[in-house]
């Protein structure tokens, strides 16, 4: 698989973009893949290549993460999403669909909440962060509980990328995560949004899921059984059969 990998600066913002272009020929709309806090496309590797087996897929690193330089001054979620859709616009491939994972989440929702012209479906995978436990400590503990469960692989994806990023950037990040409001900020999506999450997940809980599902105009939620918040790594296949269904599900009918 053919994969290229470019540098682009928007503002003071310095993101990665990797490209796989898929099969010629292809139909199925393009993917944008977008990492959560302290992480990068690394642990989005699994799912890039199964997707871009039937289609064009986007892996994107944000400011900070993955190597990337710590931009000078601080970027919170919708600063973050203003910066995340101008990328999307320069690949010129719109509309797409959009997928985050854990903190991607936000930025993805919050995107698409922005520039629905450059988005025809969001996928939220492991979204954060549940209003019950948002804090700092009750985050850490539910990431302590996760890393159990993981395959040793996925944990040491997990510590290398969170290395990368460094403490001060991690935690500028968190502070910006616990405070967003994906709750309110699913209500204005105005395409259809696809759920998932690990069955064990113990960051992204089912009531929460569903809550978010319920608030949106359009939703779905799956639930991949015995795997946890990083699914998407752990269970690859499960993950963008999910995903491809979805897209092809919803488009049909639209």
């Amino acid at each position: 698989m053919t994969t290229s990998q470019t540098r682009l600066d928007i503002g003071r913002l310095a993101f990665r973009v990797l490209a796989s272009p898929g099969p010629s020929g292809s139909e199925r709309p393009p993917f944008v893949l977008v990492h959560g806090i302290g992480m990068s496309h690394r642990y989005l590797s699994k799912l890039h290549d199964l997707l871009a087996a039937e289609g064009p897929v986007y892996s994107i690193d944000l400011p900070g993460f993955g190597g990337l330089p710590k931009p000078g001054h601080d970027v919170d979620v919708f600063q973050m999403a203003t910066a995340l859709g101008e990328v999307i616009a320069s690949l010129d491939v719109v509309p797409v669909v959009l997928v985050g994972q854990s903190m991607g989440c936000q930025w993805v929702v919050e995107a698409g909440a922005q520039r629905p012209d450059l988005v025809s479906h969001v996928v939220a995978i492991g979204p954060v962060v549940d209003e019950s436990h948002r804090t700092a400590v009750a985050q850490t503990v539910a990431l302590a509980i996760d890393s159990l469960g993981e395959p040793p692989n996925v944990n040491a994806l997990v510590l290398t990328d969170y290395i990368r990023c460094g403490v001060p950037w991690y935690l500028a990040q968190l502070r910006h995560m616990l405070a967003y409001p994906i709750e309110d900020r699913v209500t204005a999506l105005t395409m259809p949004l696809l759920l998932v999450r690990g069955g064990r997940d113990p960051i992204a809980g089912q009531e929460w899921c569903r809550r978010l599902r319920d608030r949106a105009s359009s939703a779905r939620l799956v639930v991949i059984p015995g795997h946890f918040h990083n699914a998407q790594q752990s269970a690859p296949r499960a993950m963008a059969s999910a995903i491809e269904a979805h897209t092809l599900e919803v488009s049909a009918r639209s």
